[in-house]
């Protein structure tokens, strides 16, 4: 892991860094390091999903190593979004395994020398504006007003709506808490792996495999379901049987 983007053997460094500015609308506009890390990521996946699709095309009965890992991926994902949402599985399947694979690719870029993206809060909170907006969009969608009403007044009648001012903040509070908790283990891996390399200096390059294993595969990896996990909950929880398919109709 060389850490050109994060740390020099003579001096720690685990903060985000502005490469270039512009002038937007009277405004200083910097492109940083976690700009560059983001379309690095994305840019990978997008090759890999172009790959995977031109694969797949001419897919063949006996599979090569390339293809099997594809349909593995496939089904993996396929199987916790439909564990988690049931019935509705098929219409969140593509977001859920969007941002799944983005979200662990971010996590495990430590590996490749980058600065993981998702220990910048401006991605972490982005995502989980997304996941808030997509929340109450589908809450809208199959829920009524009185539905939605009820909900936030529980567990008391809607005519006692004690409980709404304190309802209202859990929901204000999802997208903080979606993101902080990413954000937090995964900042608090590159501060700690930017201590070992910035101290140890050339002596830390040959040992600390199994840190990398625990700080951006396993913990990465952690990160990353358990945000898709309550993604899919949440989700979950305001469509209730609402978009199940029907038995006879499957």
């Amino acid at each position: 892991m060389s850490h050109g983007l994060l740390v020099s053997a003579d001096n720690i460094d685990f903060m985000i860094h502005g490469l270039f500015s512009y002038e937007l609308f009277g405004q200083t506009v910097w492109i940083t390091t976690s700009h560059v890390c983001i379309l690095i990521v994305m840019l990978s996946l997008i090759l890999f999903a172009i790959a995977a699709n031109r694969k797949l095309a001419h897919a063949t009965d006996v599979p090569d190593n390339f293809q099997n890992v594809i349909e593995l991926m496939v089904e993996f994902l396929d199987s916790i979004v439909k564990g988690a949402m049931g019935g509705s599985a098929k219409r969140f399947s593509n977001y859920i395994s969007t941002i799944f694979l983005f979200i662990f690719f971010s996590n495990i870029s430590g590996l490749f020398g980058l600065r993981p993206p998702t220990a910048d809060y401006g991605t972490t909170f982005a995502l989980g504006v997304i996941t808030f907006c997509l929340i109450h969009f589908n809450q809208f969608k199959y829920q009524s007003l009185k539905e939605i009403w009820v909900d936030m007044c529980s567990p008391l009648p809607p005519w006692l709506p004690i409980w709404f001012p304190i309802n209202l903040i859990s929901e204000i509070a999802v997208p903080i808490s979606l993101s902080l908790r990413l954000f937090a283990n995964v900042l608090s891996g590159t501060v700690m792996m930017a201590l070992v390399y910035g101290l140890l200096s050339a002596i830390a390059y040959v040992w600390p495999s199994v840190l990398h294993i625990y700080f951006d595969l396993f913990s990465g990896g952690i990160q990353t379901y358990v945000f898709t996990m309550l993604t899919m909950t949440y989700i979950k929880n305001v469509i209730g049987d609402r978009d199940e398919v029907p038995a006879e109709a499957k």
